[in-house]
């Protein structure tokens, strides 16, 4: 008699077991990231009911900051003029970013590594530098091309105001017109050309082409870009700062940064954190349409496996046209401006160039800077351009491993999680930081009011990008190459460490160097949380610009860029070997 032995149970294996040390610690990064990420805006949503002092154990809850808020007839004013803001923003930089990117893409325009390398470099310049020039330049009192224009013409007002919403929405649309054309020329170079093709066979003209075919077909893409440029506009506040500030001009960014630093009096947190939520509201409804818009993007798909091939339109005598655009374009945005800055940063006081104008130029505003403020600025700028890409692609790389190649049940929402300092305006994470360690913190780590703060925040702020390049990488890496060394006994930190870091390289040198330079001009995130012990060099240009020190502000700001101009072209000569931005 024999007895049929009894299979073995399948040993079950916990999820500690299943993991290693390296693993659980990429865990534990993402999951500590992604509860900060959270915790800043449910602070602001908490703070927005609360009545009282936050931290006074007898404050209740009510809607008495929102009834405030919307009560308030200047609220309306500033989202008004932060809604005009924005649209223009977006209407100028479509105006000069698709044009330039449809004429990469889609021509045979010569010279075109030279406008990628413009655009780059043009995206890089700190906005509040371009701020300055056109506010020099079409100030109503003491603008360059309004007193000429005046002495010329006879004339007792001024011509042309930039101290206007507009004003500020053609300097921001300048600005931001290199993240239009990097953003849509990607669509029009995967375009197939069959459908051009066959409307040029039919007769149709390059601007009916391009207005009945290859703009409707481009529409997702552009919508992309919209939606992304019109958040930016939203959230900015180095050009209606610069611009609008002192003309009681002031957009979302601007007024709340006097209601978190009022001139006299206690910051106004209530009325603050309110309208907050309300622009959380508003983004992650505008984040939800486009999503849906999304949904319906197979109507576009017309690249298929069958005879697609790029052709380029031939621009014969419109060439010279073309490039007399883009020239225009960057005399407009970078050239006259930065020109205007220099010259003002050589003068005692701005007046049109003259003989004796020439005659004063000094470097007084130079030798007159606080230098021991701009050192100590140079330094916490320095220790965050560092720091700051660092730990971005540090923990970029965790949450790409998780979401990746993990199998942790609903590993996906981390993904999304990092993707939400891109759907909420900056400034809105800006602030739950600065409450978040006020009210949060206070106890446990005082990190107000120093550059770690700072960090923490521009982590934030620069992880939806990070994760995007490292997301993009990991999944061209197949799965094979990991398993083959884990089979050898290769923990998951030598699996990371010899593996995937090395084929990450490219990828991590061109996304270190990119959020290194954004974190060296970054102005808005500053502003919020910075005080005398943690400045940056950019909020050292602002506080001279507040205090009316014009010319040292001037000063300063090409101080800057020239420190940025060695990244400026290490980031250019890495992104040329990469064969990033590289055009046909």
């Amino acid at each position: 008699m024999t007895i049929d032995a009894v299979p073995p149970r399948p040993m079950k294996i916990s999820f500690l077991q299943r993991y290693d040390a390296s693993a659980l610690v990429m865990f534990g990064v993402v999951f500590a990231l992604s509860l900060l990420i959270i915790a800043f805006p449910l602070i602001i949503f908490w703070l927005s009911f609360r009545v009282g002092l936050p931290i006074d154990p007898d404050a209740t809850y009510s809607f008495v900051h929102y009834a405030k808020v919307f009560s308030d007839p200047f609220t309306f004013k500033v989202l008004l003029n932060t809604l005009g803001f924005a649209l223009t923003t977006l209407v100028v930089s479509l105006a000069f970013g698709l044009p330039c990117a449809w004429l990469v893409e889609r021509t045979n325009l010569p010279g075109k590594p030279v406008l990628y390398t413009l655009m780059t470099i043009g995206l890089l310049l700190p906005g509040f530098a371009t701020a300055m020039g056109w506010l020099f330049l079409m100030h109503p009192r003491i603008g360059l091309v309004n007193a000429m224009l005046k002495s010329a013409l006879g004339l007792e007002g001024p011509v042309f105001n930039i101290t206007t919403v507009l004003g500020m929405g053609w300097v921001e649309g300048l600005s931001l017109a290199p993240v239009a054309f990097i953003m849509t020329a990607a669509v029009f170079r995967a375009m197939d050309p069959s459908l051009e093709e066959s409307a040029e066979m039919s007769g149709a003209s390059l601007g009916t082409i391009a207005r009945r075919v290859t703009l409707p077909l481009a529409w997702p893409g552009i919508l992309a870009a919209g939606i992304y440029i019109f958040t930016i506009g939203f959230a900015a506040f180095d050009v209606p700062a610069i611009i609008g500030w002192s003309n009681r001009i002031f957009t979302f960014s601007t007024y709340m940064v006097t209601q978190l630093s009022p001139d006299d009096g206690l910051p106004q947190y209530g009325p603050a954190t309110a309208l907050s939520a309300f622009v959380i509201i508003l983004a992650a409804g505008l984040s939800w349409w486009y999503g849906r818009l999304q949904t319906r993007a197979h109507r576009y798909q017309v690249v298929t496996g069958k005879g697609y091939r790029p052709r380029l339109i031939d621009l014969g005598k419109y060439k010279l046209l073309a490039w007399s655009f883009i020239v225009g374009y960057f005399l407009l945005s970078k050239l006259i401006p930065l020109l205007i800055v220099i010259w003002a940063s050589l003068l005692p006081y701005f007046q049109p160039p003259s003989t004796e104008a020439f005659a004063l130029i000094t470097l007084k505003h130079f030798n007159s800077l606080p230098w021991e403020l701009v050192f100590e600025g140079l330094k916490n700028t320095t220790i965050l351009v560092f720091l700051t890409p660092t730990v971005t692609l540090v923990c970029a790389t965790a949450f790409s491993w998780v979401v990746l190649r993990s199998k942790l049940p609903g590993r996906s929402a981390f993904d999304f999680v990092a993707f939400l300092p891109h759907a909420i305006p900056n400034i809105v994470f800006g602030i739950g930081v600065l409450l978040f360690a006020l009210y949060i913190m206070r106890g446990v780590a005082p990190i107000f009011g120093t550059i770690w703060i700072l960090l923490i925040v521009f982590v934030v702020g620069r992880i939806s990008y990070a994760t995007r390049m490292t997301n993009s990488t990991m999944i061209q890496i197949h799965k094979d190459l990991e398993e083959s060394a884990q089979m050898s006994g290769a923990s998951t930190g030598t699996v990371i460490r010899r593996i995937i870091a090395p084929l990450l390289g490219p990828t991590f040198i061109y996304a270190w160097l990119w959020i290194a330079l954004i974190t060296f001009r970054e102005l808005t995130l500053a502003v919020i949380l910075t005080t005398r012990d943690n400045m940056t060099l950019p909020v050292v240009v602002w506080s001279l610009w507040v205090a009316s020190g014009f010319g040292q502000a001037a000063a300063l700001t090409l101080i800057l860029l020239v420190l940025m101009i060695p990244i400026v072209c290490l980031y250019w000569w890495v992104a040329r070997r990469m064969g990033f931005g590289a055009s046909r």
